[in-house]
């Protein structure tokens, strides 16, 4: 029992999200005024990015720098090849809200937290996956909303969409926030001060996605009626197959062309988190934004933290055997 509580202790923001995604599909009604609340949801998204970049730092991303190729090679895979593997897939899906979706996951940028945990966890160059995120979150306000005019233009149901004022809101509400929080770590006590307790800001900033998480919920039910019951059960597994798919396609394709490539073990394996990640707040915003399903982006979010924990495993097993075998050569080879 003891065992079980410490996992779901461990595992809390999945939880969580399992939650409060149900929670928002259930009282759907009753909270319906909720998503209407455009600066309140302004607000969250500000907040959160604030408060996920103000323990960061650029010390550590020093490696990074030095050694630009992983960089530069998970860009070119998280805005680059991911977009387009993601149009390819949405061109055979029949499902209009799906396909949509999935379109928005693919000019995410990539996730503030978890990439660099598991890179770490994986025997990984950590200092690439924190560059690599600082870089396509602060270039999402030019990039995201060019590729969403790629993929809907002056599509049917997507005529809302302005590429001037998309990027004005996620410059002011991505960037903006995060370059704000590096002015504040100008102030050494304070940079010291959140860099010591930055546990503590990702758990408030996690509570802040989960406020996002509920405002997208609460958009799913009427969709979902729309489409009846069987189709439901449909949208989701297409939902799931499909974000699996593209992620785990990426994150292989970036591994092995960083070691094609002839990078560090690190650096490829970086490349592979760093290039297939998406992070799920900017992601909810454009969403809501631009009133696309938020099914395949929360899904995303969930399975990438579900296989990545498997993908760093057994990365983390190789790279114990490698140690070991340059350690020992002659035991390992006997």
């Amino acid at each position: 029992m003891a065992g079980f509580a410490e996992r779901i202790k461990k595992r809390w923001f999945l939880v969580s999200l399992v939650v409060v995604f149900a929670f928002g599909i259930i009282f759907y009604k009753a909270l319906a005024v909720i998503p209407e609340m455009k600066l309140l949801r302004s607000g969250i998204v500000f907040v959160v990015l604030y408060l996920m970049a103000l323990p960061l730092s650029l010390k550590a991303i020093s490696s990074g720098i030095k050694r630009p190729k992983g960089t530069l090679l998970s860009i070119v895979m998280n805005y680059g090849l991911l977009p387009v593997v993601a149009y390819a897939v949405s061109c055979v899906i029949t499902n209009n809200e799906v396909r949509q979706g999935l379109l928005v996951v693919a000019v995410t940028p990539c996730t503030l937290a978890s990439a660099s945990v598991w890179t770490r966890k994986a025997g990984g160059n950590d200092s690439i996956s924190i560059l690599v995120t600082l870089l396509t979150n602060l270039l999402c306000f030019l990039i995201a909303p060019l590729w969403l005019m790629f993929y809907f233009g002056s599509s049917n149901g997507m005529e809302n969409i302005s590429l001037q004022e998309m990027v004005m809101k996620l410059g002011t509400l991505v960037v903006l926030p995060m370059a704000l929080a590096q002015l504040t770590r100008i102030h050494k006590p304070t940079a010291i001060w959140s860099t010591e307790h930055k546990k503590y800001f990702s758990i408030a900033a996690q509570c802040g996605i989960l406020s996002m998480v509920l405002i997208g919920a609460i958009k799913v039910p009427p969709k979902l009626l729309e489409a009846g019951s069987d189709n439901s059960v449909m949208l989701i597994l297409i939902s799931v197959v499909s974000v699996l798919f593209v992620h785990c396609l990426i994150f292989w394709t970036g591994l092995y062309t960083g070691k094609a490539l002839g990078l560090a073990r690190e650096d490829y394996i970086a490349v592979g988190f760093a290039g297939s990640q998406k992070t799920l707040m900017v992601g909810l915003l454009i969403c809501t934004e631009i009133g696309v399903l938020v099914i395949p982006m929360v899904l995303y979010h969930v399975c990438q933290l579900f296989v990545d924990t498997i993908f760093a495993d057994r990365l983390t097993e190789q790279t114990r055997r490698l140690n070991q075998h340059k350690a020992f050569p002659e035991q390992v080879g006997s």
